[in-house]
């Protein structure tokens, strides 16, 4: 009680950070997420950001020596100091105004909104709802982080595996390997090991393989989802993941339109379940 009585006294918490989506920064991006299907974006100064980039522009210079055995920041600054060893982005909604661009000063302001310790399938779990409002010149983004931290397990159990839609308006297929998790990696400047070091993955973490960055699955289906609903702009977007992915497959991207003009979407593997669904409403 007495160390949940401590989480409690992060709500409210802030932080601001300036950032910035260099020419550099943007070039590494399109490297990671580069597939048949999709163009390579304009990455000039003053060029349009394409959505979700921004996740790039504000990275943790934190010191090798501050960093947990996973390989992200110890925990106990910005976000509460919680005893679980296994850390995962659970899902957000995001809405946007204006146009963020390349080269131009970011300026990000984090506010820690609730932490619920929770009892799961596999014991106790703690959710961290971060949000983060991001400015540029003439655009922004509001945006609510889930963040949940549990025990590692000491086997994997998957979760159960939802079916792909049925006649989707898109599938597309995005080749899967250790080189595009680096990228992405080294692009977002994120250390945590599950992505790239494949014996920590399995025998620390327990998971059958490397695992799938959630959000590059989110920013891939943002990107096949504007594309294929004809460049329209996005007005909101959220997204949760319903099953790890593994790097021993490919990702499909898919979608179909709702009633309301709206895109469903979801990410998938080519043995059939979902990994990670989306919805990306247009303005």
């Amino acid at each position: 009680m007495a160390a949940q009585t401590v989480w409690q006294d992060w709500i409210g918490r802030t932080e601001t950070r300036q950032g910035c989506l260099t020419v550099e920064l943007a070039g590494m991006l399109s490297g990671a997420l580069g597939h048949a299907a999709a163009p390579a974006p304009g990455l000039a100064p003053g060029a349009a950001m394409p959505p979700l980039w921004h996740w790039a522009a504000f990275p943790e210079f934190v010191p090798l020596s501050e960093l947990g055995t996973d390989g992200h920041p110890r925990l106990g600054g910005f976000l509460p100091p919680l005893p679980y060893a296994r850390r995962m982005w659970a899902g957000g909604r995001l809405g946007f105004e204006g146009q963020l661009r390349i080269g131009e000063a970011l300026e990000k302001r984090s506010e820690i909104l609730a932490v619920d310790e929770k009892q799961g399938a596999t014991g106790p779990m703690v959710f961290v709802r971060v949000a983060h409002v991001t400015v540029g010149g003439a655009g922004r983004v509001e945006e609510e982080q889930d963040i949940v931290y549990l025990d590692i397990p000491e086997r994997f159990t998957p979760p159960k595996k939802l079916p792909l839609p049925e006649a989707p308006a898109f599938d597309e297929r995005v080749p899967v390997n250790e080189a595009r998790l680096f990228r992405y990696s080294a692009a977002t400047y994120n250390a945590h090991r599950i992505h790239y070091d494949l014996p920590y993955a399995r025998e620390v973490e327990k998971y059958p393989g490397l695992v799938v960055h959630g959000p590059m699955q989110a920013t891939l289906l943002m990107e096949a989802g504007l594309r294929h609903a004809g460049g329209s702009a996005p007005r909101a977007f959220r997204f949760r993941g319903v099953h790890p992915m593994f790097a021993d497959e490919d990702m499909r991207l898919i979608g179909k339109r709702d009633e309301d003009g709206a895109l469903e979407l979801c990410t998938g593997t080519p043995s059939g379940h979902q990994c990670l669904q989306a919805r990306l409403e247009l303005v």
